[in-house]
C-alpha cells in the first residue's frame, strides 16, 4: 500500500525516466472541439482540421493537458488494459498474468489514470492494489530463491515496478549470504594504521 500511495503522490516527477516512459504511454481520446490545422495527425482523414467526434489516442502527457478541469477539449476514455475485462482475469488470478506485455509500468500508468477522475476510476485504483497484493508476495519469494542463478524468466512476466522490488530483494538476499558466510566481519587494517606502523618502525630504526 505504501508503494502503490507513493505512485501516486509522486507522479509527475520531471527527472524520472520511468514517469516519463509512464506519460508517454497512449490513451484513447475523442475530440469534443474542432482544432485547426492539425488534421493530419488524422491518417483516417483528409480533411486539414480535426473534426469533433474524431477518436485518436494521445499520449498521456497530452491527453492530461486537453482533457483537464480547465480544458475540456477531448474526452477520454480508458485503455483496454485497465476495463472490467481485464480487471476480472486479474481478480481471478493476477499472479499469471504478464504483466510488463499489457502495460510495461502497469501500476504508474494506471496511477496516473487516475487523475482524470472518470466513473471508473474507482475500481481501477481497487483493481491496481488488489494485484500489487496478490502479486507481492510470489515477487519476492522469487527474488529469495534466485541466488547466483538467471532470473530472466522469473522477471519477465513482471511490470517495471515490480522488477524494482525484485531487484531489492536480490540485493538484500546477497547482503544476507555475506553475513551468514561472514564476509562482511572481515576486518583489514586501514591505511592511515599502516602508514603510522611504517613510521614508527622507520624511527626506531633510526636510533
Amino acid at each position: 500500500m505504501l508503494v502503490m500511495s507513493s505512485i501516486v503522490k509522486n507522479s509527475g516527477n520531471y527527472f524520472s525516466i520511468d514517469d516519463i516512459l509512464s506519460t508517454q504511454e497512449r490513451v484513447p481520446c475523442k475530440f469534443t472541439l474542432p482544432v485547426y490545422h492539425l488534421g493530419y495527425l488524422d491518417p483516417s482523414s483528409d480533411n486539414e482540421n480535426l473534426q469533433p467526434n474524431t477518436k485518436l489516442e494521445l499520449p498521456h502527457w497530452l491527453a492530461g493537458a486537453l482533457c483537464s478541469r480547465k480544458r475540456h477539449i477531448v474526452s477520454i476514455d480508458i485503455p483496454k488494459q485497465y476495463r472490467e475485462g481485464y480487471r476480472e482475469i486479474l481478480s481471478a488470478d493476477a499472479s499469471v498474468v504478464d504483466l510488463h506485455k499489457l502495460c510495461p509500468h502497469f501500476y504508474a500508468f494506471g496511477a496516473l489514470l487516475l487523475q482524470f477522475e472518470h466513473p471508473e476510476s474507482a475500481d481501477i485504483a481497487k483493481a491496481l492494489l488488489q494485484t500489487f497484493q496478490a502479486r507481492f508476495r510470489r515477487t519476492m519469494d522469487s527474488s529469495q530463491n534466485a541466488y547466483h542463478e538467471d532470473t530472466t524468466s522469473l522477471t519477465s512476466k513482471l511490470d517495471e515496478m515490480e522488477r524494482q522490488l525484485f531487484k531489492c530483494g536480490q540485493i538484500g538476499l546477497n547482503a544476507f549470504k555475506r553475513w551468514e558466510t561472514r564476509a562482511t566481519e572481515k576486518l583489514s587494517t586501514s591505511e592511515m594504521v599502516m602508514n603510522h606502523r611504517k613510521r614508527k618502525r622507520a624511527v626506531m630504526e633510526n636510533l
